[in-house]
């Protein structure tokens, strides 16, 4: 069982690739956005070319205008593992949504459903005071998860808020406490003991690599330069496309992710496309942030330079040397 974890723009799907090219790897995407079919150049998905050359799960799974919840990516994520293991391949998760990798290897905190009356409360609240204003009252009931989120962070703010109105505890609480279960699913509690059976290898089995940036400026350039490709690929124009085919909202989670967040705004003439670079390179970066946030507090990583050149002969070294000692080299 392998697993590539990193921020945005550190060169996982580069290894991911490396390594199909050297085992008898089967790629699972642990992506939130990838999901979604249509959105392809904000989400620098597989091209069709990667995708016929090695087998990619858990992308074009649902329309923009549907939702897919970490419990789900936990489930459907364990039976890919078992499926791929009894063809006699090599499960490799490659992402960086951690909150995702988490729901699969730990389980997820017990939390209220989700409750329209409350989300559509808050919503407009919003929209008469801003979401900042929000977030301070966050930082009143929920100090701890306030302190970890940027004001204008609406759906994690928004969450935050709805479960302290639900459930009358704050978020970080009930994270704190939490056992296998999620919002709205039930997750899928126990799949990873060695007593489990058609599920995922136990955790301890497993090789998690991290790459990692030595040096952040360095993270933050190749993120510009990500960025700046997708708007000249077009990702403007996908989401005008997809605006058109779907019954599209600026609050759903599909187009609450990074860069179609701001090219809806774009599109909507509330900012200049030179405003539309530089916010979107900025959520980017606060993006990979978060993401390094969650790497440095994940438990038993095998950490590698992502800023080397040879990041992906690494990776492959690492594996082979995990692999061999299993005797699943291939």
């Amino acid at each position: 069982m392998l697993a590539l974890l990193g921020p945005t723009a550190s060169g996982k799907s580069a290894a991911a690739m490396a390594l199909a090219g050297r085992f008898p790897v089967e790629i699972i995407s642990v992506d939130s956005v990838q999901v979604y079919r249509g959105m392809d150049i904000g989400t620098a998905k597989p091209g069709r070319d990667e995708r016929a050359r090695v087998a990619h799960h858990l992308i074009d799974v649902i329309d923009p205008t549907e939702a897919f919840s970490a419990a789900r990516f936990a489930a459907e994520a364990a039976r890919l593992i078992g499926e791929i293991a009894g063809r006699g391949h090599v499960p490799l998760l490659a992402g960086g949504t951690m909150l995702y990798f988490k729901a699969l290897r730990e389980g997820l905190s017990r939390l209220p459903e989700a409750d329209p009356a409350v989300r559509a409360a808050l919503e407009a609240e919003a929209a008469a005071a801003g979401w900042p204003a929000l977030h301070r009252e966050l930082a009143r009931v929920d100090p701890a998860t306030a302190a970890r989120l940027q004001p204008n962070d609406a759906q994690r703010v928004q969450r935050a808020l709805e479960v302290f109105r639900v459930s009358g505890r704050p978020l970080s609480a009930l994270l704190a406490a939490g056992t296998a279960a999620d919002t709205g699913a039930a997750a899928p509690a126990g799949m990873f003991g060695r007593d489990a059976v058609g599920s995922a290898p136990a955790t301890e089995d497993w090789l998690v690599m991290a790459l990692l940036p030595g040096e952040r400026a360095r993270l933050h350039e190749r993120i510009a330069v990500r960025f700046d490709a997708m708007l000249e690929g077009g990702l403007v124009e996908e989401l005008a496309a997809l605006r058109t085919r779907y019954a599209l909202d600026p609050a759903m989670p599909s187009m609450r992710a990074v860069g179609y967040r701001q090219a809806w705004e774009f599109l909507d003439g509330r900012m200049s496309r030179d405003a539309l670079r530089d916010r979107g390179v900025y959520a980017t970066r606060q993006l990979a942030k978060r993401q390094l946030t969650w790497l440095r507090s994940t438990r038993g990583l095998t950490c590698i330079e992502a800023l080397d050149a040879r990041a992906p002969e690494r990776v492959i070294d690492t594996a082979a040397s995990y692999l061999a000692a299993r005797g699943a080299a291939g």
